[in-house]
């Protein structure tokens, strides 16, 4: 069965996930951006989420996590819980 790990950041509005990608993008950490600015208690921990398997996260994270670019800051991804972005970090197939 596939296997991701992943972080992300979570922010209430389109807007600011878009200016935190820009940051991360011209070299901003991803773990103090995390650290700063999510709204997901995972935050903490720079975004981590652990490892997990398909269907163990909302469908619209899961289409990106398992279908992304290793490595790659994906986003925004919108959910119910707001805009992401996200960081795959490992996955299997």
């Amino acid at each position: 069965m596939a296997k991701a790990s992943a972080r992300h950041i979570l922010v209430p509005t389109e807007e600011q996930c878009n200016d935190l990608k820009t940051e991360i993008e011209a070299g901003a950490d991803f773990e103090k951006v995390a650290q700063q600015h999510s709204k997901c208690p995972s935050g903490k921990q720079g975004g981590a989420l652990g490892e997990f398997t398909p269907g163990q996260m909302v469908k619209e994270f899961d289409d990106v996590v398992f279908s992304g670019e290793v490595g790659k800051v994906l986003g925004p991804v919108k959910t119910q819980f707001g805009y992401h972005l996200i960081e795959i970090t490992d996955r299997t197939d």
